[in-house]
């Protein structure tokens, strides 16, 4: 396969064409007519660009013919988005007003065609680079969960899984270098395989995506945007060095790119590793350290005609498991290990292992490796694109200590994923895509500790979208057709767990052979008013479409993550959903301000259900090796109603360019249909969030420093008085361990500060940045409902009242980049 995208790449590089289109112009303020230098002129759709001299001047070569969006940008001015039309040589002058904020945004994401951010119907949130530096964070996921309405299921400090409006794990895309994420989204202990530093931009579409990215994207997605390819004629590089003091986290990076005669390239490595974090209740958490390792290079070629450019990544992950066990005296977390005689015990860490960056024998280890070849090619009056991506996911937990080397679960994923749209677009404010995506999937279990079967997995779905202005009025609208065929395979074990031919006399038949097809149609209609040059509305219709996974239709075993006995169901049926969206909106240079509310009900909701025995109690049952009884849970269906929203003001006041105030609160209340109290509300649902930053911009008058900030902040998350009680989950906690985690979850506020500056060289160019964050600065113990270490045992040395293993403490985060120039 890598010959194949090979030979196609060097093909396409020959390509010859008749007419040079280039636009070119010059940038200035628009109060002083000042040159302004190093703006950026970027046209996402094309993923090619270039930036103005010291002269303001800008020339962009290599534009396949047809109209585009434009954004033009730099940090203090307002940005500016238009729409143009290329065909031939073009002198396109632009004049930017002085702006603490961008104003305007563009997106990518759930649309065919980039699209200013205020103009689409669908809800979608930002996350620049520049606030992904500013924060400290352990994870990708981790850092978004600060965008209202956007959370996650965590696992300690290095795996997180994004919730969006209370919808997690197979119902949000993550979609990253330009395809889907594929590794194991149905885990409860399975992050996301992405280098956080390789993220540029992150945009959240909140709400049913499937019309764009199929089943699984019924509660949105979770767009990772990687770099922009440089303009032409440049080489750059940076380093960025990063400590944080709660965990030890050290991230060390590099990285170089550049762009000569249409060759754009990129390189990237770096390296994170942290020990054990800790809190004020918990001391250190003990094997929650973690080490992560990350490569990834892209080459590409952009013409006349369009681009073509082939990207690898490699994610290599280990992390430590949190076991949660004490002991009762001390409230220490215990070292699983083993005696004397070989048999698994607990003893007392040393503080060398407290504090060692290396996980300790219960572990997890995750190799993800990625191609992907991305291709926009002009023809006619539009764009024909084809995106196709193979990915390997291997996952391996180690987690007995009287074999400490031996991966007793271990998933082995292969997935193909292709995507072939072609995007019309005329001068005239209308646009029509008409495509096709999917995906081929095979999994392999090398592991003896079984929960799914191995399986294959196709998946086609067709679609159209269109898209028209008209005035002041911006529709988009579009229909999709799924199909999924899933097939379960026959599995046989020995009493071990080991894998045999279903010849030998000694086979048990661990899993059945099943096929389960899916079939699905997805829609969605929606409207952007600009009311007042300032004032806008939003409104969106949506039925959104998702297969059920592996887990709940073939699932088996113990679910080592959550002990429980799972039993999937091949008889389910798609989940499908109807969402409305309704969004007024205030954008002007002082204020930025937005209300977005959404209702969602959907039909043959997915979600596992306590078994009763005949005798009245929970049902429990064992088919593994080395694991007690556990309570059963069946996967079956019902109806779920979700209902809430983010209302979110920015106060940046232009008399006042020094000061921008922003807060934002969210919140949605789930309920499932048919229940009794204990079961019906889903778990996992966030609560209610507000946050407050005030940033004071530090006007220095030293030609030395530039951009520079202090900000303070707040976090306060409610109590979640909605909670999931269903008993069997409890059953190994104690009565007092019980009455605890059935209480619930406690509210509490976190105080957070922040500090930042660039430094600038002789000749007026960034030599650094640096940026200074503390998250929980007066080291708060709390514990976020969204943890799934709230259910571990409690810390009778501390609280006994209080079930699970706290979240970090006080953190303090240093981040040094140093920009390098190596041909500019």
């Amino acid at each position: 396969m890598g010959k194949i995208y090979l030979c196609v790449f060097i093909c396409a590089t020959s390509f010859s064409v008749h007419a040079q289109n280039i636009m070119s112009g010059k940038i200035s303020d628009i109060i002083n007519g000042a040159a302004l230098s190093g703006v950026s002129v970027y046209i996402p759709d094309l993923k090619n660009g270039t930036s103005s001299d010291a002269h303001g001047v800008y020339s962009l070569k290599n534009i396949p013919s047809g109209t585009y969006i434009v954004e033009v940008s730099i940090i203090g001015y307002a940005s500016q988005i238009e729409k143009i039309t290329i065909n031939g040589t073009m002198q396109k002058d632009y004049s930017l007003k002085p702006s603490s904020v961008g104003l305007k945004e563009v997106i990518v994401t759930g649309v065919p065609i980039a699209t200013d951010n205020q103009k689409s119907p669908m809800p979608v949130a930002v996350m620049p680079n520049s606030a992904l530096l500013q924060n400290a964070s352990t994870n990708i996921i981790d850092a978004i969960t600060r965008i209202p309405g956007v959370s996650a299921i965590t696992d300690g400090q290095s795996i997180a899984k994004p919730v969006i409006r209370g919808l997690g794990y197979n119902r949000v895309v993550t979609v990253a270098d330009g395809v889907t994420q594929q590794g194991q989204q149905w885990g409860d202990e399975f992050g996301i395989e992405v280098d956080q530093n390789a993220v540029d931009r992150v945009e959240i579409l909140k709400g049913p995506a499937s019309l764009v990215y199929g089943s699984d994207a019924i509660s949105g997605v979770v767009n990772l945007i990687p770099e922009q390819t440089l303009p032409e004629g440049k080489i750059k590089g940076d380093l960025l060095l990063n400590y944080q003091t709660n965990n030890g986290l050290i991230n060390n990076a590099a990285h170089v790119a550049g762009n000569i005669n249409g060759i754009a390239w990129s390189a990237r490595i770096d390296n994170t590793i942290a020990h054990a974090y800790q809190n004020k209740n918990d001391g250190y958490v003990l094997n929650s350290q973690f080490s992560n390792f990350n490569f990834d290079g892209t080459l590409g070629v952009h013409r006349e005609w369009g681009f073509t450019k082939l990207h690898y990544s490699y994610f290599d992950l280990r992390t430590g498991i949190v076991d949660g066990s004490r002991d009762t005296a001390t409230g220490i977390l215990l070292k699983q290990s083993v005696d004397d005689n070989g048999d698994p015990t607990y003893t007392i860490p040393t503080n060398q292992e407290l504090k060692s960056y290396t996980p300790l024998v219960i572990n997890q280890t995750i190799h993800h490796q990625k191609i992907v070849w991305d291709n926009s090619i002009a023809i006619g009056k539009g764009r024909l694109t084809g995106t196709f991506a193979w990915q390997q996911n291997k996952r391996q937990e180690n987690n007995d200590p009287t074999i400490p080397n031996t991966s007793n679960i271990y998933y082995y994923l292969n997935s193909f994923n292709y995507d072939l749209k072609y995007i019309y677009s005329d001068k005239h404010d209308f646009n029509f895509t008409m495509g096709l995506n999917g995906i081929y999937q095979n999994s392999k279990n090398k592991g003896t500790l079984l929960l799914i079967p191995e399986y294959d997995l196709f998946n086609i779905g067709i679609f159209a979208i269109a898209a028209k202005k008209i005035g002041d009025l911006s529709l988009s609208g579009g229909i999709r057709y799924d199909t999924r065929k899933f097939k379960g395979h026959d599995d046989y074990i020995d009493a071990d767990g080991n894998q045999l031919p279903a010849t030998d006399p000694n086979a048990i038949h661990r899993f059945l052979a099943y096929t389960s097809d899916f079939n699905g149609i997805s829609g969605s209609l929606g409207a952007a008013y600009q009311i007042t040059p300032s004032f806008y509305l939003k409104a969106n219709i949506a039925r959104g479409f998702r297969a059920a996974n592996v887990a709940e239709t073939g699932s088996n075993g113990i679910h080592d993550g959550t002990v429980v006995y799972e039993i999937g169901n091949p008889e389910l049926k798609p989940e499908t959903n109807f969402e409305f969206d309704l969004a007024p909106g205030f954008n002007n240079a002082d204020i930025t301000a937005e209300a977005d509310f959404f209702s969602n009900a959907i039909n043959h909701y997915i979600y596992p259900n306590a078994l009763k025995s005949v005798n009245g109690g929970d049902s429990t049952n064992n088919t593994t090796p080395g694991f007690g009884n556990a309570p059963v849970f069946k996967y079956t269906q019902g109806q779920a109603r979700l209902t809430g929203g983010e209302v979110t003001f920015d106060f940046h006041p232009q008399a006042a360019k020094w000061i921008d105030w922003y807060i934002a609160f969210s919140t949605v209340h789930a309920s499932l249909k048919n229940q009794p109290d204990s079961t019906k509300y889903p778990p996992f649902i966030p609560p209610s969030k507000l946050q407050s930053d005030i940033r004071i911009n530090l006007v220095l008058n030293s030609a030395s420093f530039a951009n520079t900030y202090v900000k303070f902040g707040v976090l306060h998350c409610f109590e979640q008085k909605h909670i999931y009680n269903a008993t069997s989950i409890y059953d190994a906690l104690s009565d007092y361990e019980l009455a605890a985690s059935l209480a619930p979850t406690k509210a509490y506020t976190l105080f957070n500060i922040g500090f930042g500056t660039d430094m600038k060289g002789n000749k007026g160019n960034r030599i650094l940045s640096f940026y200074i964050s503390a998250n929980n600065i007066f080291n708060t113990a709390y514990m976020d409902y969204m943890s799934r270490f709230k259910y571990y045992t409690a810390n009778l040395a501390v609280n006994p009242v209080r079930v699970g293993v706290y979240n970090m403490g006080r953190n303090i985060s240093f981040k040094l980049l140093v920009p390098i120039d190596i041909k500019n």
